[in-house]
């Protein structure tokens, strides 16, 4: 695992306990070209961390400890400039502008009608693909209003909405979805347990072209759906988009433990990158990883061409994830490219205590072994390229890898530990998720 690149975190420091390395950052976002806003303190944060966007196009993120005086807006700036400087200036010479100047408080100078970003945007917008967003659940009523109030604030003009409620105990879900207003909303009941299961009765309910997913515990980004839709744009060839996932919040330890230890982007930068068959990663090696299932969204005849989602693989089966990397990688061979697209972007409310956290890795661990089991069975002919990768992939377990971290090395050692070790378990737990999947298919026949 290593950290998301981008993030300017402070340099190690010693510590002596847990807590002392740890105090709540305030997330904001600050839009480059926009006056600069004053940031106040407070003793409940004592940083900031600040994600910078140029035209609404996410940069970079920069993270500013505070004393007791806050920061003015001149104040602001100057760490903004010195970390977002050089991916700023290179968009400037991408787009055939002037160098940028310097960032004062007033906010960099452009013309929007003229900045490439926001007019590749536009056109697509102007022939928008309809666009299914499809959320699994279980018994999270809690979070249904806050992942409705998101996808409802999207600057994108045709889309629907799929709730997926997987083996639900009550109807507080399908009443929260019921009372949301629009059209655009539905509710769909997958009895059968398994995120697979789950993802594939919102495939076969939606009516998009393009399917995308998000998780429960995520918010997108109002320009998301157009984001994933300027991914598609790159060609017909693209079978999938994915997009950057940063922190909802950073409150507690766990949650500065999860981005410490790589969060969901594990060194994914704020730049756009395009994945075929042939490069520039193997599609059997994916670290970094091409995309997370937090945020990805697919072509649905890419999806029908790998037969949506092994539902022997995911959350609430023996094998605990995978299923998602097992189709972007199924993806790419089936000849179609990946691309990853940072303004798709999805904030992600990380777990918040430290036995969460534990629990998270373990199943990280199963889940990815339970990848490679997976992919031996559905494309056995990959077995010599896979042995030809293992010692990579060896000395990538082996490789502490944490960079620029100032948590405890007990904590972080602590939890890539149990990574490591659930490994182990992942080939036989797919044995047995794809036994449980037998049983409930013999199952269904009979009461068929």
């Amino acid at each position: 695992m290593t950290s998301p690149a981008g993030l300017s975190a402070p340099a190690p420091v010693a510590v002596t306990s847990a807590t002392e390395w740890f105090c709540p950052a305030r997330m904001m976002d600050v839009e480059l070209t926009e006056p600069l806003p004053p940031v106040p303190y407070s003793r409940q944060h004592q940083r900031v961390w600040v994600l910078g966007r140029l035209h609404t196009e996410p940069v970079g993120v920069c993270v500013i400890q505070l004393n007791q005086k806050g920061l003015t807006p001149g104040q602001l700036g100057a760490p903004l400039w010195q970390e977002f400087q050089d991916p700023v200036t290179d968009r400037f010479v991408a787009a055939g502008f002037p160098g940028p100047g310097t960032l004062t408080a007033d906010g960099l100078e452009t013309d929007p009608t003229a900045w490439p970003f926001l007019r590749q945007r536009k056109a697509v917008l102007a022939a928008a693909p309809f666009i299914s967003a499809i959320i699994c659940t279980r018994n999270r009523p809690e979070r249904v209003q806050t992942w409705l109030r998101c996808i409802s604030r999207q600057e994108y003009p045709r889309y629907e909405v799929v709730v997926v409620d997987n083996t639900p105990t009550g109807d507080l879900v399908r009443t929260s979805v019921a009372e949301a207003i629009g059209p655009r909303f539905r509710y769909v009941r997958e009895p059968r347990p398994g995120l697979s299961r789950a993802r594939n009765a919102g495939i076969a309910a939606s009516s998009g072209e393009i399917i995308a997913f998000f998780d429960d515990d995520g918010e997108p980004d109002r320009h998301w759906l157009a984001a994933l839709a300027c991914g598609f744009a790159r060609g017909n060839d693209i079978g999938c988009v994915t997009g950057t996932v940063l922190p909802a919040r950073l409150d507690t330890m766990a949650q500065e433990l999860t981005e410490q230890l790589g969060g969901f982007c594990k060194g994914r930068s704020f730049s756009s990158a395009v994945f075929s068959p042939n490069g520039p990663q193997s599609p059997l090696y994916p670290v970094p990883p091409f995309g997370s299932g937090a945020n990805m969204a697919f072509r649905r005849e890419a999806l029908a061409r790998i037969g949506g989602f092994d539902v022997a693989l995911g959350a609430g089966t023996p094998a605990h994830g995978g299923e998602d990397t097992l189709a972007l990688t199924m993806v790419l061979l089936a000849g179609y490219r990946i691309a990853y697209e940072p303004a798709a972007l999805m904030r992600h409310d990380h777990r918040r205590d430290m036995d969460s956290l534990r629990r998270q890795a373990h199943g990280h661990g199963i889940g990815l072994t339970a990848y490679y089991a997976a992919l031996l069975r559905h494309r056995p002919s990959v077995l010599p390229a896979l042995i030809r990768l293992a010692p990579t992939g060896v000395s990538y377990i082996r490789t502490p890898s944490f960079r620029r971290t100032t948590a405890p090395l007990d904590l972080l050692t602590d939890v890539k530990r149990r990574y490591r070790r659930s490994m182990a378990i992942g080939p036989m737990a797919y044995v047995k998720s794809i036994h449980m999947q037998a049983r409930v298919a013999t199952t269904e026949v009979r009461q068929s």
